[in-house]
């Protein structure tokens, strides 16, 4: 398992310094300033990679850019609206460009309009941490109430909409503000302007795409990008759907075990490949995190170690970031099969062996609360999350326990 990072550029509040005493081998990372649809230039790429390569102080860090998150799919490409054709073909030169650079692991995703959704970027624990939460009655306050998104209501139990009818009723404007601000903070690029009439628009745009047509979008653009990443000696690698259930209105695609296999199935080349993300996926209570790495382990070239506590026992309700041994995924046994897998491409020759993660998100603690980060990315917590998922590698690696542990996954 090769231990990466990710680091969001020279703004980032972590810089490659703290990555360096962090000890991870690898860097994940992405030119955000560039919109979705626009090609990376090899002198934006170079760039990025000399920032990692180097510390404050000049001297060479040894870390590489080891994993792009994300090379962005642009709405027209999910709509296939506009100039997507052109956008497909930038896709496949910025991708041309990142393998001339020595990149060979792209994660991305399909979701349209929202990256990820959470009702709460910093909700007080007992234990003085913070994390990111949904509130499930909060979200439909949001959607029932302040974005008035006609057909809500079909989307929502009933008890669920009494209970945000209740809560509306009581909620300050301070409150009402902020979770219009928390909601949006998973719009790329939008966050700080979008408007409500701004979410509106960018929701009616699919208001006739359909679960089954954004999923054949998505086959015609990986039956293009995925043999050229064949071609380049490239993997890509699909995000789930963050949180894995419809949202808004929108179609969810990639959200269980079967949608990814859909997709693999239907593009059937080794780059066309996941990004298991644990914490994604684990938001629903139907995916079995383990037996998904033992099923789709062939395809996974990319990990998000995280977890999620969900609070209810429904198959989707509130639920919020837990520490990254402490929520509903057993990580003993994901690891576990991680290493099974690693093991048998070991032993059948394949040349990407280590399969690279990274600690996603993590808890604020300690000084995390004295500096500002990217919601879900403090520095402490996720050192906290690496650390422990280090000590579960090398204990199931050990070679004193290693045949027992085996036999036991």
């Amino acid at each position: 398992m090769l231990q990466t990072w990710r680091w969001f550029g020279p703004t980032d509040a972590v810089s490659i310094d703290d990555l360096m005493q962090a000890g991870v081998q690898g860097v994940v990372s992405a030119l955000h300033h560039i919109s979705p649809g626009d090609v990376w230039l090899p002198q934006q790429i170079n760039q990025r990679q000399s920032d990692i390569a180097h510390m404050s102080n000049g001297a060479a860090s040894g870390l590489a850019w080891e994993v792009v998150e994300s090379l962005p799919v642009s709405e027209d490409i999910k709509r296939q609206t506009g100039d997507w054709k052109q956008h497909v073909r930038n896709y496949c030169e910025s991708l041309s460009n990142l393998r001339a650079a020595g990149i060979d692991v792209v994660c991305y995703n399909f979701m349209p309009v929202l990256d990820w959704t959470r009702t709460d970027l910093a909700y007080p624990l007992a234990n003085g941490a913070t994390c990111m939460r949904f509130d499930y009655i909060d979200f439909a306050v949001f959607d029932l109430h302040i974005l008035k998104r006609e057909q809500a209501a079909i989307d929502f139990p009933e008890d669920i909409i009494q209970a945000a009818t209740t809560r509306f009723a009581k909620m300050s404007e301070e409150r009402k503000k902020e979770l219009l601000q928390n909601i949006v903070c998973g719009l790329p690029g939008a966050a700080e302007s979008l408007t409500i009439e701004g979410v509106r628009e960018s929701l009616a745009v699919y208001n006739t795409i359909s679960v089954e047509q954004l999923r054949a979008n998505l086959i015609d653009f990986l039956a293009e990008v995925a043999p050229h990443a064949q071609m380049l000696g490239m993997r890509l690698c699909c995000h789930p759907d963050d949180p894995p259930v419809p949202l808004l209105g929108l179609p969810r695609i990639m959200s269980t075990q079967s949608d990814y296999q859909t997709i693999l199935d239907a593009v059937n080349v080794p780059s066309n490949g996941v990004t298991l993300c644990s914490g994604s996926l684990g938001a629903r209570s139907d995916n079995n995190l383990p037996q998904m790495m033992r099923q789709l382990g062939d395809r996974v070239h990319f990990l998000h170690l995280r977890n999620v506590k969900r609070e209810t026992h429904s198959l989707f309700g509130s639920f919020h970031e837990a520490e990254h041994l402490g929520g509903d995924t057993d990580m003993v046994a994901l690891i576990a099969a991680i290493v099974s897998e690693e093991r048998r491409r070991q032993a059948a020759g394949r040349a990407d062996v280590s399969i690279p993660f990274r600690p996603d998100h993590g808890q604020n603690i300690l000084d995390d609360h004295k500096r500002t980060f990217q919601p879900g990315y403090p520095a402490i917590g996720r050192l906290k999350g690496l650390a422990e998922l280090r000590g579960i590698e090398a204990a199931l690696t050990h070679q004193s326990i290693e045949g027992s542990v085996r036999a036991a996954y």
